[in-house]
């Protein structure tokens, strides 16, 4: 009996642990289709935020103030960063759509579903090109916005006013906080600081008024102070000290020369701070909330500012969430042109961002943590575009 031959057998390609990684070309040919709408949407998004946001408001300082022309072109462009940062989402969920939109259009969805490729493969490209411009407008947001921000504001001062200091010079106003009975909801003012004027080193009439005990405690008046940065202490000069009875009567009253007083620095370095939140990175942000704005005890100043970080963490993420959303709605089975792709997306750009100033309110009301405020619209969406993609596969 004669033995049948054995059959050949066909080598295997060697596979590497890194196979997956490689790029296909289906993957770069996707990436293409999307770079160019988000090209696109960047310069039109931008262009329109930075018109109504600086650029109507430096024409009128040409025409009202004298800003001159070359100033006011220097000081656009350094206001053309924020501007593209918050392009950035819109642009990614535009292209997306677009792209995704075209594909079905042609018909080239089909052909790649009759290849075998899922629709999850098909949008990996989308995801993974939304997480490159994550990671872009961190960057633009850490490095090179408040930077700009600071430095735009900072030529506008002085070219509206050349004299002006970098630090407030009239009417420094700290309060001071204190929760009743350990209750976060219940405070009272603890003590109230109020000078007229500064100079950068000394401050001139202050008044300062003490509830640290039931009641108002002292008052103390003075000419003059300044805060010894070493010694942390206040040193006021030429004043009077009233001591107050709980029935609002006066105790006895002092006058002095000189006299050391402890008092938290942070009218001191509330007088001599020149940048807003849009100015800071967040580890700039982060160290003035500790330093300065937890030592008020102003609960609702504190959340506000959290809010502020936490939107900083949170804003790059929004083009993940866009870009999930633009490629999910894309690959529907229906052909949609630019014009509706458009459309669609300036209505979701607009549902997010209701809902994200909803919840920004909400959070600095106390409503929210100052978490839940910033990453819930973030969470909301990200549900929607993992929703649509799940209809969209089956």
């Amino acid at each position: 009996m004669d033995t049948p031959f054995p059959k050949p057998t066909v080598p295997q390609p060697v596979r590497h642990p890194f196979d997956w990684f490689q790029v296909s070309v289906m993957d770069g040919y996707i990436v293409r289709e999307i770079l160019s709408p988000f090209l696109f949407g960047v310069g039109a998004f931008s262009s329109i935020g930075i018109s109504v946001g600086a650029l109507f408001e430096l024409i009128r300082r040409v025409t009202e103030s004298g800003l001159s022309i070359a100033l006011a072109m220097q000081i656009f462009a350094l206001k053309l960063p924020e501007f593209i940062v918050l392009a950035f989402p819109m642009s990614t969920l535009l292209a997306t759509m677009m792209a995704y939109s075209r594909f079905s259009a042609d018909s080239e969805l089909i052909a790649l579903r009759g290849c075998g490729v899922s629709i999850r493969r098909i949008v990996a490209p989308a995801i993974i090109f939304s997480i490159a411009v994550t990671g872009v407008t961190f960057a633009f947001n850490e490095m090179i916005t408040p930077a700009a921000n600071y430095r735009a504001d900072l030529t506008l001062d002085r070219a509206l006013n050349s004299d002006r200091p970098p630090f407030r010079e009239r009417n420094i106003l700290y309060r001071e906080f204190e929760d009743i009975n350990g209750d976060d909801d219940e405070q009272r003012m603890k003590r109230l600081f109020y000078a007229e004027r500064f100079d950068g080193e000394r401050m001139y009439e202050l008044t300062v008024l003490d509830y640290t005990q039931a009641g108002l405690s002292q008052i103390v008046s003075a000419d003059s102070a300044i805060f010894d940065v070493e010694e942390k202490t206040w040193d006021f000069y030429d004043g009077t000290l009233y001591a107050v009875s709980p029935d609002g009567s006066f105790r006895h009253t002092v006058k002095f020369e000189t006299q050391e007083i402890q008092l938290p620095s942070t009218p001191f370095d509330i007088a001599n701070r020149t940048k807003d939140d849009e100015e800071m990175n967040i580890a700039e942000a982060t160290r003035y909330l500790d330093e300065v704005i937890r030592k008020t005890g102003d609960e609702k100043e504190i959340r506000t500012f959290t809010i502020r970080i936490q939107q900083k963490y949170s804003l790059p993420f929004v083009c993940v969430v866009f870009g999930l959303v633009g490629a999910s709605l894309g690959v529907r089975p229906q052909r949609t042109g630019k014009a509706t792709s458009f459309g669609i997306s300036v209505v979701i750009i607009f549902s997010y961002y209701l809902i994200a100033f909803i919840c920004n309110a909400m959070g600095e009301v106390g409503v929210f943590s100052p978490v839940m405020s910033a990453w819930f619209p973030i969470a909301l969406f990200l549900g929607v575009g993992v929703l649509l993609l799940q209809r969209a596969s089956n």
